[in-house]
This record gives structure tokens, sequence and C-alpha cells, in this order.
């Protein structure tokens, strides 16, 4: 399923949005908008996105398999279903231990 393939007012199962790729972080915006953006993202076993620090607040829900999310330093283990929010201006590191999906949910608004 690419991007071309999610409509408005139609259900989707968030899981089949994307697949995983071997030695791969995949990433697929699925509305992106001024005031912030919803993407869903897969990360193959051992893949990373390197430490860095957003002027927003962003909200990560796994929805397969299990995540380590680093909040200033503090390492965080989420599973699916469950959530957390990374507040605005703290460092993070988003890590695959195994392989897991998430969907990531910035919020722009609310910094001007």
């Amino acid at each position: 399923m690419d991007n071309s393939d999610i409509h408005t007012a139609t259900p989707v199962i968030m899981v089949e949005i994307i697949e995983y790729e071997s030695h791969s972080v995949v990433c697929k915006t699925i509305i992106n908008k001024t005031t912030g953006n919803v993407s869903v993202m897969s990360f193959d076993d051992g893949e990373a996105l390197v430490e860095k620090t957003i002027p927003f607040d962003a909200f990560a829900q796994i929805i397969d398999g299990r995540a380590e999310i680093v909040i200033d330093g503090t390492s965080h283990f989420l599973e699916t279903g469950q959530s957390i929010i990374i507040p605005a201006h703290s460092a993070n590191i988003v890590r695959a231990n195994e392989r897991f999906k998430m969907v990531l949910t910035v919020i722009k608004s609310g910094y001007e």
C-alpha cells in the first residue's frame, strides 16, 4: 500500500499501511499539514533514528512489536498498543531492539 492508497473517510488497518524492509527504517507520511503530520514507520531489528531534538510535541504509538524510545537519556520500552508523548525540546532516540511499527504524530501548532 502506498500513500496514494490512503483515502480520507475510508477505514484502514494501520499496521498494514507499511511493510518491514531488511536493514531499514521505512516512513510513510499519511497526513502532512502546516500544523503537524502523521507518519507510519517500520523499523527492522537493530535499526534506529539518530538522536534529535524537535521544537514540537510528538505522540508515538506502537502498532506492532516492541520499541525502545529514549527521552532525555531515559529508556522507555513500549509494546504493541502502548504510546508515549515525546515532549518538545527533549533529546530523543527511537531504537529497534526487535522489529516494530509505529504511528508518529507531530503537533506543530501551539508554539507560535
